[in-house]
């Protein structure tokens, strides 16, 4: 993974914030859904989870870098049991954290998460593994820009349902 790569993901996931922070129209009120305090620190922590992870593999150095973190990358890195359930954790955090979001946006963030999953244990290409990750990512950014309520904004009174 090069700094490139990681450059130009965060671009795109800034890209999204940028839109949704101008368009007044997002998230769509048909589509959106509202986040609770517990699913925004579940999606998180499973990120971040997922960072740790992929920075273990490709920046070894970085994360090195953090005292008693040694044996962490050593797990991770030998692709074995560790490694996959320090992945498979977070990737079930962000999917329990966003549970509540479009089914059609978990599906494709389900999907692309597996594929990460595969190529990273299969012996895919490594150009391969990179893109399922470049996926996740944006399917990560986009339904928590695009989809998502945070919990600190509270409903539009005129968007309330009225009493019959």
């Amino acid at each position: 993974m090069s700094i490139s790569f990681v450059v130009t993901l965060t671009m795109v996931v800034v890209a999204l914030l940028v839109l949704r922070l101008s368009i007044p129209g997002l998230p769509p009120q048909r589509l959106a859904r509202r986040l609770r305090w517990l699913d925004l620190g579940l999606t998180v922590v499973g990120v971040l989870g997922l960072v740790l992870h992929c920075a273990s593999m490709f920046f070894r150095p970085l994360v090195a870098a953090v005292p008693g973190t040694d044996g962490l990358i050593s797990q991770i890195n030998t692709l074995g049991t560790a490694s996959v359930i320090w992945y498979v954790i977070p990737a079930v955090l962000v999917m329990v954290g966003l549970r509540h979001q479009h089914w059609v946006a978990l599906a494709l963030l389900a999907a692309a998460l597996v594929a990460v999953g595969i190529t990273m244990y299969n012996g895919t290409a490594l150009s391969t593994h990179l893109e399922t990750i470049f996926v996740a990512g944006l399917m990560i950014a986009a339904t928590m820009f695009l989809l998502s309520i945070p919990p600190w904004v509270r409903p539009v009174p005129s968007t309330l349902p009225v009493a019959a």
